[in-house]
């Protein structure tokens, strides 16, 4: 059964045959029902080169009125990777519409997927700098690296004191990357837009504004460097699926440029904090809580998206402590997945002092409160029960637990000891051990971890004191939070950062002392009678809770990681 039709260069054509192709010399037996159709030469469309040339042969020789084959040209044999007619075999030849593939399609469809662009998508990248002098150099560095380098590469610097504008702009201007994907070309543009009264929101907003018409719209703080194929494997799996608005990078801290005893031991707790926060995202789906500005891709239709939707002019608000938390908060009700990749990894800046980690911390937690919390508060309006906030929530009940258990015990042992009612029990024992266990596990399951991570765990003190720290911001932060105090923990952080004189940081300590000793005061005027009823009620609580809690780290502790390395 024949067909009136064939592909050819321009889509489907009449399977009738044209003026310079090829056509079997006989063709005077079929010609009858298929009227020859003669051109003049000057209008006969060109004809692609073969892929092996073949020697000049004599023309054909056809019946007057019939076409006549150009020498040099197709001698019965068509292009790689086309259609042709069937040769005669036995007798019987193929008739005119009769298609047949050519064996050779795949290599000749791979043939012009080498020659052809190797990327498919746009990428540009947006890197907010402020005061990064001593990293932003590592940082464009590491993207002129990438494997899969970015179409253009903004670097916008707000607020800034000191020379990131001048070391940014040696590197500004075209670069031409030749890599494993083939040669690529990139551009460099530095802009300092001043005083900036958004501050990295909107040196961000600043940076969509350039890269609007790209795919996607990569995202990288001014202290972040990535691995090599980082950008490659992000947009690889945001490619393979358009639900995905926005995936993020593994985050983890290079602590190997970190000087001083204190400084590293922040910088041990913090890759701690960091790896327990990517395992739990990974372990859910990997479902990303939050697509940190540090490295993350973001898919342009839903920025947009999500712009329409909540009637705003730009994809990062202004009114927000955590912006990344409430653009993903926004992405995932848009209806796209917010995702963490499980290769592409980053480090990031941490914070070497307690100052500094202080003030981050308590900008964060106050930050995801305001999220969390019902109600409406300025222009933010809490959504408690959006899927994003649900590992917010359990992290909050965690630090709630862990205040609690660790006052009500001192607490209760010191009573104890006042009046020679204690009793040591060797099953005391085990919520530390376990707790050491879960700790060793998360720093087994770091790609890079050291021995300093390792002695972090197994030695209980240092991460003990480290979760004493993480206490005090959750006090802070709650304190300030449910007192409606209207402070800018932007500028505070800023200030911690540039190492200003602030005790705020010591605060919930020194508090917790004062507690204490009203309590040591009350608890001497009780009588015998009432100091023995309340040891009586006090630890059967807190032995519930710390059993409950116990169980909750064993769990974690013998939960499969599924290969996952953060």
């Amino acid at each position: 059964m024949t067909s009136p039709y064939i592909p050819g260069p321009q889509g489907w054509q009449p399977a009738q045959p044209q003026a310079g192709a090829w056509q079997d010399p006989n063709a005077a037996q079929w010609q009858q029902g298929w009227p020859a159709v003669q051109q003049p030469a000057a209008q006969q469309p060109a004809q692609p080169q073969p892929v092996q040339p073949q020697p000049v042969q004599p023309q054909w020789q056809q019946p007057a009125g019939a076409w006549a084959e150009p020498a040099g040209t197709w001698q019965g044999a068509a292009p790689r990777g086309s259609w042709q007619g069937a040769p005669a075999q036995d007798g019987f030849g193929a008739g005119p519409g009769e298609i047949v593939p050519v064996d050779e399609f795949a290599d000749d469809f791979a043939s012009v997927l080498e020659n052809s662009s190797v990327h498919r998508s746009t990428i540009g990248c947006i890197v907010p700098a402020y005061n990064e002098a001593e990293s932003i150099a590592d940082v464009i560095q590491s993207l002129l690296a990438q494997s899969r380098v970015p179409d253009v590469i903004h670097i916008v610097v707000n607020n800034t004191s000191d020379d990131t504008v001048k070391i940014a702009s040696e590197f500004s201007g075209p670069h031409e990357v030749e890599t494993e994907l083939g040669l690529q070309f990139t551009e460099v543009f530095v802009h300092d837009i001043g005083k900036n009264p958004d501050k990295k929101v909107g040196a961000l907003n600043y940076g969509y504004a350039l890269v609007e018409g790209y795919d996607y719209l990569l995202g990288v703080d001014g202290d972040t460097t990535a691995d090599r194929r980082a950008v490659e494997y992000l947009e690889n799996e945001a490619v393979a699926d358009s639900r995905i608005g926005g995936i993020s990078a593994i985050y983890t801290i290079d602590d190997r440029p970190i000087k001083g005893f204190i400084a590293k031991w922040l910088i041990a707790g913090q890759r701690t904090q960091f790896a327990a926060f990517n395992m739990q995202n990974l372990l859910r789906g990997r479902n990303m809580a939050v697509l940190g500005g540090q490295f993350s891709i973001f898919s342009t239709t839903a920025l947009r998206d999500i712009m329409k939707e909540n009637h705003q002019n730009s994809p990062w608000v202004k009114d927000s402590e955590v912006e990344d938390s409430l653009l993903s908060l926004q992405i995932k009700s848009a209806g796209y997945l917010t995702k963490i990749s499980p290769f592409a990894r980053a480090d990031v800046g941490g914070m070497t002092t307690l100052k500094g980690y202080d003030a981050q911390q308590v900008k964060w937690t106050y930050g995801a409160i305001e999220l969390m919390w019902p109600g409406q508060r300025g222009d933010t309006k809490g959504q408690p029960f959006h899927p994003n906030l649900r590992l917010r929530w359990f992290e909050q009940f965690s630090m709630l637990t862990n205040f609690f258990v660790r006052v009500a015990f001192i607490t209760l042992l010191i009573a104890s000891l006042s009046i020679n009612a204690f009793v040591f029990s060797p099953w005391w024992l085990i919520p530390p051990l376990v707790a050491a266990g879960l700790n060793f596990r998360m720093a087994r399951a770091m790609e890079k971890s050291n021995g300093r991570d390792l002695a972090f765990a197994m030695l209980m003190f240092p991460a003990e004191i480290f979760m004493w720290i993480r206490i005090s911001h959750f006090i802070r932060s709650w304190t300030r939070f449910l007192s409606k105090k209207k402070v800018d923990n932007w500028a505070l952080q800023a200030r911690a950062e540039k190492g200003g004189v602030s005790f705020g940081h010591w605060t919930p300590f020194i508090i917790l002392a004062i507690v204490a000793i009203a309590i040591a005061v009350i608890w001497n005027l009780l009588d015998p009678v009432t100091q023995s009823a309340i040891l009586w009620v006090g630890w059967p609580i807190v032995g519930v809770v710390t059993v409950l809690q116990t169980l909750t780290m064993a769990i974690k502790l013998f939960q499969r990681h599924q290969g996952y390395k953060v």
